[in-house]
C-alpha cells in the first residue's frame, strides 16, 4: 500500500535533503511589536537559526552551534510555532484556571510572581526532531526538521501544582488541558494550540516539579518566539505539551478535545487501517542522539577524527544517559564516547569521541543507552507524520583519496 504524504495546514513545508543540509537562513517575516514586551530581543535571526518556515516561525540551529555549551543559548534554541506570534499586552494578561476545580482563577503576571519561584534545567525537543530522515523510507509531511529541534535551557516560574492547590482540584479530575493565545488556521477558521497531560504529571514529587508555568528562560524574560509572557514546561514530554503563550488551564476527567491532542501528535503507521482518533497521544519522548561534528558529507582525512554531538535520555525522572558509542565501520565496532554536562533528570548530555576512519568509511553512526533501560534501535518504523525518529543516527562522510583508491581496486 502506498503511504500518503499527509500534512497539517501548519506543517506543509518540504525541502530537498541538500537544501536542508546546506541552508544558511532565509528572509525573516517581520513580527508585530508586542505592547509592553520585556522579553529578550526581537527574536532569532537567520544568522543564528535555519528557518524551515517564516510564518509561522519554525527554525533550528546549525548542530555545531547547538553543542557549544550544555545550556543552549537562547539564540540557538529551536523555535516551533503553529501560528503567527500573538500580540499580548502583559498588563492585561490573565491566566484562566477552570473546569473541574472548586474555585476558578484569573491570574495576572503579578499574581503569578507571588507564588514560590522555581528554576529547573530541562531539555525540550520537538516530536518531529529528525523528521527528514523518514523521507528515506517514504515521504512525510510537516516541518522538515534535521536534528536541531532540541535544546537544553533553564526555566523559571511557578509550579503548576501550586496554582492548582489554590484552585482546588475535583477528585474526579484526570487530565490538565492547556490552551495558548495563538490563533492556528484550521478548517476555515482558527483554533488555539492546545495540549493536555495526565494529572499525575503535574504533581510535585521531591525535586521533580512535574510541570512549570514559565516566565523566564536562561535567566531572562521569555522571548516572544518562546511564549512570552507565559508558557508551560512539561519536562520529559514532547515539546507540543509545553504550550506557549499560555492563556487557559482546564481540569477535566478526559483528554482535551483540541485538534493537537485528539488528532495530531499521534503515531499512525497505516492511515488506511486506523482512524487518527483511535491512536493515543504522544507524551514522553524516547532516548535519542545525534552527531553535530563533523557536518554531513564532510571530507575527512584518513586516520583519527573527532566526532561530537548530543544524547537525550528517555523522558523519565530516573533516566540518565549512561553510554554513547560511535562507529566508523557500519556498526562492526564501536568506540565509547566521553560524556559532559550535569547529571540531571530530563537533561541531555554532550559527548565527544575519537574514531579511526579509513577509505572504506562512508558514514559515522552514533547510538546511546540510558539508566532506565532505554536504547536507540537500529531502525524505526515509518509513521505518517514523522514523529519520534530515534534510530541510530547516521552521518554520511567522505574520506580523502577514497575514490581514487576504489578506482585503483585497493
Amino acid at each position: 500500500m502506498k503511504r500518503p504524504n499527509l500534512s497539517d495546514s501548519t506543517e506543509s513545508v518540504s525541502l530537498s535533503r541538500r537544501e536542508m543540509i546546506l541552508a544558511s537562513g532565509v528572509m525573516i517575516v517581520g513580527m508585530m511589536p508586542v505592547r509592553g514586551q520585556a522579553a529578550e530581543g526581537p527574536g532569532p535571526s537567520g544568522k543564528d537559526l535555519i528557518f524551515r518556515t517564516t510564518e509561522p516561525r519554525n527554525a533550528e540551529p546549525r548542530l555545531s552551534d547547538l553543542i557549544r555549551s550544555w545550556i543552549t543559548p537562547t539564540k540557538y534554541f529551536y523555535v516551533r510555532s503553529h501560528a503567527p506570534n500573538p500580540e499580548i499586552d502583559p498588563g492585561r494578561f490573565r491566566l484562566h484556571v477552570d473546569g473541574m476545580v472548586h474555585k476558578s482563577l484569573e491570574l495576572s503576571l503579578d499574581d503569578l510572581r507571588r507564588y514560590p519561584q522555581r528554576t529547573i534545567t530541562a531539555t525540550l525537543t520537538c516530536a518531529g526532531n529528525r523528521r527528514a530522515e523518514f523521507n528515506q523510507q517514504a515521504p512525510v509531511g510537516g516541518v522538515q526538521w534535521q536534528a536541531g529541534a532540541i535544546g537544553n535551557a533553564t526555566w523559571t516560574g511557578v509550579a503548576l501544582a501550586d496554582v492548582l492547590q489554590d484552585a482546588g482540584v475535583d477528585d474526579a479530575a484526570r487530565h490538565v488541558w492547556m490552551e495558548g493565545l495563538d490563533a492556528v488556521p484550521h478548517d476555515g477558521g482558527t483554533i488555539p494550540f492546545g495540549a493536555s497531560v495526565p494529572i499525575e504529571k503535574v504533581r510535585v514529587l521531591g525535586d521533580d516539579v512535574g510541570a512549570l508555568l514559565v516566565t523566564h528562560m536562561n535567566g531572562h524574560p521569555l522571548p516572544v518566539d518562546h511564549g512570552y509572557p507565559l508558557r508551560a514546561i512539561v519536562p520529559g514530554y514532547i515539546g507540543a505539551r509545553s504550550v506557549k503563550w499560555l492563556g487557559r488551564i482546564t481540569l477535566s476527567d478526559r483528554p482535551s478535545t483540541n485538534h493537537y491532542v485528539a488528532t495530531a501528535y499521534k503515531i499512525v503507521t497505516d492511515t488506511a487501517a486506523l482512524d487518527w482518533s483511535e491512536s493515543g497521544p504522544i507524551y514522553r519522548y524516547p532516548i535519542n542522539a545525534a552527531i553535530a561534528i563533523p557536518e554531513p558529507d564532510a571530507v575527512l582525512p584518513p586516520g583519527k577524527v573527532e566526532v561530537a554531538g548530543y544524547a537525550l535520555p528517555t523522558g523519565r525522572a530516573d533516566a540518565r544517559i549512561r553510554r554513547v558509542w560511535v562507529s566508523a565501520d557500519g556498526g562492526k565496532s564501536w568506540t565509547a564516547a566521553e560524556l559532559s554536562g550535569d547529571d540531571l533528570p530530563y537533561c541531555w548530555k554532550l559527548w565527544r569521541a575519537e574514531v579511526q576512519v579509513t577509505p572504506d568509511t562512508t558514514e559515522l553512526i552514533v547510538r546511546a543507552s540510558d539508566s532506565s533501560g532505554g536504547f536507540m534501535p537500529a531502525r524505526v518504523p515509518w509513521n505518517a507524520k514523522g514523529y519520534l525518529q530515534n534510530a541510530w543516527y547516521r552521518l554520511p562522510v567522505r574520506i580523502e583519496g577514497a575514490d581514487l583508491d576504489r578506482k585503483r581496486g585497493r
